[in-house]
């Protein structure tokens, strides 16, 4: 067996450099800037207020209450210059949130701090500053600002500040196509009985969520069968098509693992057999430059093994300076059991917090075969080899949400 550590620098070691390309600004979430990216203009573009109410010149608040003549209403989207509306010395105009500040205001009074007297008078009750309630332009960003620097991951709000600079094309790090398929004669997929050996692939679903989860474009090359032609034209196509493949099943040590066979014929691959369980067997290497992972055909095997190697190595190749999942240390409730066998162990748990501390349970059955607990948990505990932590101790967390 080998060390974890050196399991994961051989694969991030191995993989391939992001790729650069440009977006539309839509499909850009997610996605990690390839270059920083400055604003072209003043965001806000002019002088707006904040509140509904009353433009005003503040000198003329001064001993409030006072009564104004109203000029006009400037609402949000009117051009007050061209509509002719000017606040001279001893006069206001209504005012809607987001509205250009009229010629001559420098304040606006809220309405609820104010009372309409007639048609075309209102009463200021209260006295404000220069200033009062004014966005200024370039607030947000001044034209030439960098809005975000090389690196950044867009989400929703990374989004609408690119969008209200007017940027319509993102340059990134590709987003990756990545291949699932899953391999065996016993497999077999939706409703009806089962024959005599046979299981439902649960597999393949699983970890094309899980790249769905983590942003990358899953692909689902399906299910095949124990036979080599049919894997290896299943690879083939893959590597074609795809910037990495996932592989579940057929790796470790059976005279029916052809995912081996194959690998071997076409591929640069080590195999490898890690001290960690669960997800002990992972081969890993390259077929035609192209990442190939193959992973563990026990159903919680497979996912653990996709979040130590291949999501870091995902993320690596998307342009993503953090890689891992957050790790946290967390209180045992209940105790954490395992027997020393030269291994770390990663325990299914349910996470809390408690008084602002992360605490953690198991989360079930800790079986490889047992897929239940893994869909409830909230993290991986890292146990060290040995007997395991007692209720109350501290461990590791890798947080799964």
């Amino acid at each position: 067996m080998i060390p974890l550590a050196e399991a994961r620098a051989h694969v991030l070691g191995r993989c391939p450099a992001p790729e650069a390309a440009e977006v539309a600004l839509a499909g850009a979430r997610g996605l990690v800037l390839a270059t920083p990216v400055a604003s072209p203009e003043d965001v806000p573009p002019f002088a707006n207020t904040a509140m509904d109410g009353f433009a005003v010149r503040a000198a003329d608040t001064v001993g409030a209450p006072v009564e104004l003549p109203v000029v006009g209403t400037v609402a949000a989207g009117m051009d007050p210059v061209a509509d002719g509306i000017t606040v001279g010395a001893g006069t206001a105009a209504r005012i809607m949130t987001g509205a250009p500040m009229p010629p001559g205001a420098d304040a606006v009074v809220m309405v609820e701090r104010t009372e309409r007297v007639g048609d075309d008078r209102v009463r200021v009750d209260v006295e404000v500053p220069s200033g009062n309630h004014v966005r200024h332009p370039g607030e947000d960003l001044a034209a030439g600002d960098e809005a975000f620097g090389a690196g950044t991951e867009l989400g929703p709000g990374h989004l609408g500040v690119l969008a209200s600079i007017g940027v319509e094309r993102v340059p990134v790090w590709r987003r990756l196509r990545v291949g699932v398929a899953s391999t065996g004669d016993e497999l077999r997929e939706g409703a009806g009985p089962l024959a005599r050996g046979q299981i439902r692939d649960a597999n393949r679903p699983s970890l094309l969520g899980l790249l769905a989860e983590m942003g990358v474009e899953p692909v689902d090359l399906g299910r095949v069968p124990d036979d080599e032609a049919a894997i290896e034209r299943a690879l083939v196509d893959g590597v074609a098509s795809c910037d990495a493949l996932l592989t579940s099943g057929g790796v470790s040590m059976g005279d029916f693992d052809y995912v081996k066979v194959v690998l071997d014929r076409i591929g640069d691959m080590r195999w490898m057999q890690v001290a960690i369980k669960p997800a002990k067997p992972l081969a890993f290497g390259l077929v035609d430059g192209v990442p190939v992972f193959g992973l563990p055909g026990n159903p919680v095997s497979s996912m653990v093994s996709f979040e130590l190697f291949a999501r870091p190595a995902l993320r690596a190749m998307g342009g993503h300076a953090e890689v891992d999942r957050r790790r946290v240390r967390a209180v045992v409730d209940g105790g954490l059991g395992r027997h020393p066998d030269g291994k770390v162990h990663f325990a299914r748990v349910a996470v809390s917090t408690v008084d602002g501390r992360f605490r953690a349970a198991s989360a079930g059955g800790q079986g490889s075969h047992q897929l239940t607990a893994m869909a409830a948990a909230d993290g991986l505990a890292v146990l060290p080899d040995g007997d395991g932590v007692a209720d109350g101790d501290e461990v590791d967390v890798l947080l799964l949400t």
